[in-house]
């Protein structure tokens, strides 16, 4: 037996870890698309960036994929929060209330794909306003 197996188990005895349950990703009352708002801003503000370089100047490259990173690490944030609102918060009842919500909450998620893949504007621009539509019905649910 190896010496990590040996304190592995050694640890497992000298301090069990039990199991535990909860019914959702995050603790009750602190789902808010506001993260997701800013991230999708975020997304704005590195594509003005990126169509803002000069490519003629050498550092214009290593600014490019700064920013490339940071767009696509804010896209990912962006649609990661909406997907647990979608999937953890929204009941039956808000789709009731809401018909399009499915529709627009999978159209959000399609066009934070596309602003993350290209350096497109008009796609980072409306990720942002669906999310900002997303939020609008969250808050609704909370009156």
């Amino acid at each position: 037996m190896s010496f990590v197996t040996n304190v592995t188990r050694l640890l497992d005895r000298a301090l069990p870890i039990s199991d535990v349950q909860a019914h959702c990703d995050v603790p009750c009352g602190i789902y808010d698309p506001h993260a997701a708002l800013e991230a999708a801003q975020t997304v704005i503000r590195m594509t003005e960036l990126i169509q803002g370089l000069d490519m003629s100047d050498p550092m214009s490259g290593h600014a490019l994929a700064r920013y490339t990173l940071v767009k696509e690490e804010h896209g990912k944030k962006a649609k990661d929060d909406i997907l647990v609102i979608w999937t953890d918060y929204f009941k039956p009842e808000h789709l009731e209330a809401n018909p399009n919500l499915h529709t627009l909450v999978w159209q959000a998620c399609k066009l934070g794909s596309q602003a993350k893949q290209n350096v497109d504007m008009d796609a980072a621009v409306a990720f942002k306003a669906a999310i900002d539509e997303i939020g609008h019905i969250f808050w609704a649910t909370k009156k």
